[in-house]
């Protein structure tokens, strides 16, 4: 049997083959989590749409509310790339691959990633609809996406993940917020693995160390992006309440029906971040 490709191959085989296709460098990109996918960009130029399965090696969500496309467009003078739907560790990737896409377009020339997801109100303070802007992290997923693949590999680097959600990028996002007349507030976001949502015990433990909000996503990703030299922010769209948070008893059914509703929502404040960003 022959020896595997290193994940660094892996990586230059997916650009070099979305660089044909797309025929685009953006300078920045957003990824949609769940049921945030519906979004159109309308007054948007040059959009050119990809499926994940048309690029190698890029793995393809199984998860509803997760579409698996890539949407390349510019808004002002800012090229940007929309990656709508992305995949997670509870579908049995590894944490390399859940970070592959975002790599990818690193190594494309991508330097800014606005990462989003559907959280839970850990805060009781939050409701379903609210946005979040992610101002820290606790990762609780045991996983770290810039491991190196084996012993005695490549190098390890110990990267600094202070001030990892870029505090100029979040001024411009909560700049953009404002001239949209849309709400944001700021928390700190943990992440688990799932796919199981946690007990009631779990969000009273996360809220005692200091979390504002739970998901399964986005962590892994800001830590590679941060790895790889690039910048990033988050924002969470509240989609219910924490198990046992005024008796909240959370599901994707909910998860999507009201990450739906606030899409329109985080696509205007997008635009307004692409026509602010520098």
């Amino acid at each position: 049997m022959g020896k595997s490709k290193s994940f660094f191959k892996i990586i230059e085989e997916s650009t070099r083959a979305l660089e044909k296709i797309a025929k685009s460098k953006p300078s920045l990109c957003a990824v949609l989590g769940s049921g945030l996918g519906g979004a159109h960009f309308e007054g948007a130029k040059n959009v050119l749409e990809i499926p994940y399965s048309k690029i190698p090696h890029i793995p393809v969500p199984s998860v509803a509310g997760h579409e698996g496309k890539m949407i390349f467009f510019t808004i002002g003078e800012t090229k940007c790339v929309v990656l709508s739907g992305r995949v997670h560790l509870y579908e049995g990737w590894s944490a390399k691959m859940v970070t592959l896409t975002v790599r990818v377009l690193l190594n494309l020339g991508c330097k800014c990633f606005l990462l989003t997801n559907a959280a839970g109100a850990v805060n009781p303070s939050y409701r379903p609809g609210s946005l979040v802007l992610i101002k820290d992290h606790i990762n609780l997923t045991g996983e770290d996406p810039t491991r190196p693949e084996e012993p005695h590999g490549n190098p390890v680097t110990f990267t600094n993940l202070t001030d990892l959600y870029d505090p100029d990028f979040r001024r411009i996002i909560k700049e953009s917020a404002k001239q949209e007349n849309i709400e944001i507030t700021e928390g700190v976001y943990a992440c688990l693995k799932g796919p199981c949502y946690e007990t009631p015990a779990e969000i009273k433990m996360l809220e005692k160390i200091g979390a504002d909000l739970v998901g399964m996503s986005t962590v892994l990703e800001a830590m590679a992006i941060r790895y790889g030299g690039g910048r990033v922010a988050a924002i969470s769209c509240v989609t219910n309440l924490a198990a046992g948070v005024e008796g909240s008893k959370p599901s994707h059914e909910e998860v999507k029906e009201v990450a739906s509703k606030t899409s329109e929502k985080l696509e205007r404040l997008f635009k307004q971040v692409a026509k602010n960003f520098k």
